[in-house]
Parts: structure tokens; sequence; C-alpha cells
């Protein structure tokens, strides 16, 4: 694609809120050889997929899961969930889900998973530091070293 065709795809992707032609454009950018755009176009597709409230706590992570998700899907060949999280959501909810997995001692195979497709930003830890009045402070300061020991800075 030349410069202007990229420049044009990228400014449609940032308008566009429907998930199908969102799909469909990184798709061909993919064809084309052109990641860059496939990227933006996926990253605006987690951006409209979750169902929650813009700028919640809820969105972000919901973003974050269909970010994994879809990413495991194609890499994959068959549809990926995450097996362990939706249902802990399910029973605890967004917030405390996230705290659980902030405080372990090890980072989650998510956290790893993301920072390796260069979607840092996604990460539950990330969130956090989004939404730190939703968290204790020993939370968010979890969040702040374990992105830091990853050389993350957001």
């Amino acid at each position: 694609m030349a410069d202007t065709a990229v420049t044009k795809a990228l400014l449609i992707i940032e308008k566009c809120a429907d998930a199908k032609k969102l799909r469909q454009i990184a798709a061909n950018a993919r064809e084309r050889g052109q990641i860059s755009v496939a990227h933006a176009a996926d990253l605006r597709l987690y951006e409209v997929l979750p169902s929650e409230k813009p700028g919640t706590l809820e969105h972000d992570v919901w973003k974050s899961i269909h970010a994994l998700e879809d990413t495991l899907t194609k890499e994959r060949g068959t549809t990926t969930r995450l097996g362990r999280t939706r249902p802990k959501i399910a029973r605890v909810g967004e917030l405390e889900t996230i705290k659980d997995l902030i405080m372990r001692k090890e980072p989650s195979e998510g956290f790893f998973m993301l920072l390796e497709r260069q979607m840092p930003e996604l990460t539950f830890e990330a969130v956090a530091l989004r939404h730190p009045n939703q968290f204790e402070a020993a939370v968010v300061e979890a969040a702040e070293e374990r992105l830091r020991a990853a050389g993350i800075s957001l």
C-alpha cells in the first residue's frame, strides 16, 4: 500500500465501529502484508467489541480479554477462549479477578502473551494503572512493579 492508502485506511479504522468491517480490513491488510494497518484494525476491533461502557474498568478488562482471545484464535486457527479468566469473572467480577492476578507472585500467562504480541497496554496490570482509584495502593504498586520488571513504561 502506498503511504496515502495506509493513511486513508488508518482514518477509516479510527472512525469505524463495525466489528465485521474491522475484521475484514484487518484480513485484507494481512493479505497485502500491511501489518501496521492490520494491527490498527485489530486494536480498534478490541475497543468496539465490549458491551460495557467505554472508559470503565469493565470495558478495559473485556477489551483485554477480546484482544488475547482473538489473537490466539488467529494463531491457532481455532476459537480460543480464556477458560479460567471468564469463569472467575463470572464468579467474583472484573475487579477481584484483576486484583488476584496482579497480586500473584508470578505474572499470568496472559501477561506474557500480551507482551509478546506488542500489546502491553492491554495487560491487566496496565488496566489497573488506568483505574488506580478502584484498587488498593498495594495492587497499583504491584502492577507498576511488574510492568517495570518487564521493561514496560506506559
